[in-house]
């Protein structure tokens, strides 16, 4: 299930994941099955573990947490997209700042966890920036079950979202 990721590691790729990646072709079934509001609830609940990682390690580092937070207002109507647009690419330059693959990996996974919001096809790089930066924390010989545990994790919270996101009373962008 994992050839792909270990083929990608022995040629020292810094990104392990693709959308081909076998690994994840169950969950981007799921995930083009759903409306767009419901990858926007999936992908900003699923980003605040990264960022929780992430602040964790760079607690003065502000720029992936207000992402987040501009990306939620964004869904909700209250700014317009270059704002949030710019904290997105924000969050992505902090990855190239901190020259830590493991970390810069969860802020390219907040990072496309926002844009979701703009785009749903952003959604998949959630996982396939966050799992990167798991294989990259646990090495080659130990990454599978930390993996296959954060794969389970994405499938129940997506469809999670997928029975519960109508149900949350919430304000929307006139967009989505």
């Amino acid at each position: 299930m994992f050839a792909d990721v270990e083929a990608k590691w022995k040629k020292k790729n810094k990104l392990l994941f693709s959308r081909d990646s076998q690994c994840l072709q169950e969950l981007n079934h799921l995930i083009q099955l759903q409306s767009h509001r419901t990858l926007v609830m999936w992908a900003l609940d699923c980003a605040k573990q990264p960022l929780e990682q992430f602040e964790a390690k760079y607690p003065e580092e502000r720029r992936p947490r207000a992402c987040l937070e501009l990306c939620e207002e964004w869904s909700r109507g209250l700014i317009k997209m270059p704002m949030a647009q710019k904290a997105i690419l924000a969050s992505h330059a902090v990855a190239k700042e901190i020259d830590d693959r493991e970390y810069g990996g969860l802020c390219q996974a907040i990072g496309h966890a926002g844009a979701t919001v703009h785009v749903e096809t952003h959604a998949l790089g959630l996982p396939i920036y966050e799992l990167t930066a798991i294989v990259n924390k646990h090495g080659i010989e130990n990454f599978s079950a930390p993996v296959s545990e954060k794969l389970n994790y994405y499938y129940n919270r997506l469809l999670y979202w997928q029975e519960n996101t109508d149900k949350h009373e919430r304000e929307w962008a006139s967009f989505l």
